[in-house]
């Protein structure tokens, strides 16, 4: 049973969220890095009315103009779920990736590569190559740069009603991801009660429900708390914080 719940819906989705890149303007962000972290998370997933839980785990690191994150999500008596690594440079865009690997429970491992002296993204499962214009995200990166463009902007600047848009490579393509400020909230965690705001990926097109929700605790220095990824049947996988290791 467990091994159909995985097949398709949304543990496929989380970084498989479609090609359908469009040309944007590139846009110069100044960021400021969150101190490296260790941050443990409780999972649970949603799907055809079934629930599975688990643990992920984000290991950020961010210094001297470089960055890393590698991400793990295991369920109990199935193992390794997601494996998920990213790592570069900072440029005056923000986090500038060079490569972006991929792995998902009962598939090959995917390579995104940043090749920056051709202006290149370069895809396993994509002959074509995507030209870059400067400030392109992988789907591991864009979190962090999401919570380095807040460090650097503040509540002031970084408030409901405001938009935050980026190119996003993905296994494939790339296309625009834009999230939304949507409001503060309360959150309940395994750190108790949190001061967070909420941010969400804006559905890509009338009658989709598919995106992403990302909890940032400006008190606990803009680290992502809590990771919603939801696709277009309703279904979902939800990430809440249990611990943050300072590195």
């Amino acid at each position: 049973m467990r091994s159909n719940l995985l097949k398709g819906g949304v543990l496929a989705a989380v970084l498989a969220l479609g090609p359908g890149a469009h040309a944007a303007a590139p846009v110069k962000h100044a960021v400021e890095l969150p101190p490296p972290a260790d941050i443990a998370y409780e999972l649970n997933a949603q799907q055809r009315g079934f629930g599975l839980k688990g643990e992920a785990l984000i290991a950020w690191r961010g210094a001297d103009g470089k960055y890393e994150v590698n991400v793990e999500a295991r369920v109990p008596l199935i193992g390794k779920l997601t494996e998920y690594r990213s790592h570069g440079a900072v440029d005056a865009y923000g986090l500038a990736p060079d490569e972006f690997y991929e792995k998902r429970y009962r598939k090959d491992a995917t390579t995104t590569a940043f090749n920056r002296d051709s202006k290149t993204i370069t895809f396993t499962d994509a002959k074509e190559p995507y030209a870059m214009k400067g400030g392109e995200q992988d789907r591991a990166s864009v979190t962090w740069q999401l919570a380095s463009v807040a460090r650097a902007a503040g509540e002031a600047k970084f408030k409901p009603g405001s938009e935050w848009s980026f190119i996003v490579a993905g296994r494939r393509d790339a296309e625009p991801w834009t999230f939304k400020v949507v409001k503060r909230e309360k959150i309940q965690t395994g750190m108790g009660e949190l001061d967070t705001l909420l941010v969400a990926r804006q559905p890509r097109g009338e009658g989709k429900t598919e995106g992403v929700d990302i909890w940032l605790a400006p008190g606990q220095e803009w680290y992502p708390v809590r990771i919603r990824f939801r696709d277009d049947d309703r279904e979902a996988i939800e990430q809440t914080v249990t611990k943050i290791t300072r590195k």
